[in-house]
């Protein structure tokens, strides 16, 4: 009878915890889904930041993917408040850089193309 106490009370302090951090998240003016895709975008914006280190010259297959990439960075980033994400505005700003200067690139290829 015991043992079953303690289950019944460490499943309800799991989902009293669960419910109070989407209720944080909730107060924070953010849907849950906002908040999950801007800590899978975080994982992608390191990624991203050491790939813009580590590459000057990128083919255009690995362009097109960085371009999509921080797309989608950018579009979880925009969804959650500034605050959240003031540690990895360097990153941010790296990432930013590097997606202005392909997309640039791209742009003159193709003017010069025309």
């Amino acid at each position: 009878m015991g043992i079953f106490t303690v289950i019944y009370i460490l499943i309800f302090m799991i989902f009293a915890l669960v419910a109070y951090a989407v209720l944080q998240i909730k107060l924070f003016g953010m849907r849950v889904k906002d908040f999950w895709s801007f800590i899978e975008a975080n994982q992608m914006l390191d990624r991203l930041y050491r790939f813009a280190k580590q590459y000057e010259n990128m083919s255009p297959q690995e362009q097109v993917i960085y371009l999509s990439e921080a797309e989608k960075i950018f579009r979880a980033f925009d969804n959650v408040p500034n605050e959240l994400w003031e540690e990895e505005y360097d990153k941010y700003k790296e990432v930013l850089k590097k997606y202005k200067d392909i997309k640039m690139l791209r742009w003159a290829s193709t003017s010069e193309n025309k």
